[in-house]
């Protein structure tokens, strides 16, 4: 798969506490991404988001094989996000200053027709391709759960002052159940993994046309940062782009 990625701190915060990181799984052949974004005081959130990172893809080095399936790739992908909890506790225990700390996840790992995504809290993948734009994740978040009980849309949701509440985090939750999707895909087509920095800035039509009909994949999470700036960037921003080959 060809893979980009960018972070920024945006307009407003004083650090960037998003993290990712894209690894090509040599043994396997398997292409991995991954976002993150911290939560949880000045330095937690920081340290929470980068723990689950680097943690996340250690263990994937190790888990992961060419033969395996997409349900076993969910599995691989479900441990290994249950050793990043895992992980940001242990440190949280040896750090005051992060005891509050936690982050989300979401990520790919890809087989011979797609990828397999896992998520804990709102950070998103989207199917991008020619025929449109389909959110894979779900929400882990108390305006999500509103939108499915009909109480506010989902254009709401994007404004509501309680977006930020998360119902589920790597490092707060003792288990951090994740939900595991599997996305076939077509050559051409795309995964786009982003934090809510991106999804509350820059709507979903204009991910589409930037990724599909914008100047090429090369700079268009570029492209994309720029309109979250345009839009004020109050979050951290971070994105992982993958195209199937």
């Amino acid at each position: 798969m060809n893979v980009w990625g960018m972070t920024d701190i945006g307009l407003v915060r004083k650090e960037n506490q998003d993290a990712y990181a894209t690894a090509q799984h040599e043994a396997s052949g398997r292409t991995v991404g991954v976002v993150c974004d911290g939560m949880g005081g000045p330095a937690g959130g920081r340290v929470a988001s980068r723990i689950a990172v680097s943690v996340y893809l250690e263990e994937l080095e190790k888990l992961l094989t060419a033969d395996q399936d997409p349900q076993q790739l969910l599995e691989a992908s479900a441990q290994a996000v249950s050793l990043a909890n895992q992980a940001i506790q242990e440190e949280a225990e040896r750090r005051e200053e992060c005891r509050n700390m936690g982050t989300t996840l979401v990520s790919a790992i890809s087989y011979d027709a797609g990828v397999v995504v896992t998520n804990v809290g709102d950070s998103r993948a989207y199917h991008i391709s020619e025929n449109g734009i389909t959110r894979i994740t779900k929400d882990h978040s108390l305006v999500e759960s509103m939108v499915d009980r009909g109480d506010i849309t989902e254009e709401e949701a994007r404004r509501h002052p309680s977006r930020n509440l998360i119902t589920r985090a790597l490092g707060p939750d003792i288990s951090a159940d994740c939900d595991g999707y599997i996305c076939p895909m077509q050559a051409g087509e795309y995964l786009l993994l982003c934090s809510d920095g991106l999804v509350n800035t820059v709507t979903d039509q204009e991910m589409l046309f930037e990724v599909i009909h914008g100047d090429g994949p090369d700079t268009c999470l570029d492209r994309l940062l720029a309109i979250a700036r345009s839009q004020g960037a109050p979050d951290n921003v971070t994105a992982v782009l993958m195209q199937m080959q």
